[in-house]
């Protein structure tokens, strides 16, 4: 897989999907129910119920490409309780999604500005 910096979003596919789906079936659900650029430099993330892995789709400049992360013990935490059926997400959250990370629990710094240092 090309690395993840390389693309220019990252789209999370809240609800469940049947993980038997492959290429045609999951490009079918960008399309369709995301309405989202199939060919443009994005990842597409598929989980299912079980959370126990996911698929993620995307367009490398002569075909497509699927690629499957499965946990043998833990869950890959996913944004239940976010109303959006399409969460978007930077590289660095996505890599920390793939580490195990909860990114929706997860709250930067605030940023501030000041219009003068006294």
């Amino acid at each position: 897989m090309r690395g993840v910096d390389s693309f220019k979003a990252v789209f999370i596919h809240r609800e469940p999907v049947d993980m038997r789906r492959g290429i045609n079936g999951l490009s079918e659900i960008v399309q369709l129910s995301m309405k989202k650029n199939l060919m443009g430099p994005h990842l597409f993330v598929f989980c299912g119920r079980r959370r126990d892995r996911i698929k993620v789709l995307y367009f490398d400049k002569s075909g497509f490409c699927l690629w499957q992360k499965r946990l043998e013990r833990d869950k890959f935490p996913w944004p239940r309780k976010l109303t959006e059926e399409i969460v978007q997400l930077s590289a660095q959250q996505f890599s920390w999604l793939l580490e195990g990370f909860d990114v929706w629990k997860m709250k930067p710094f605030e940023e501030i500005y000041f219009e003068k240092v006294s």
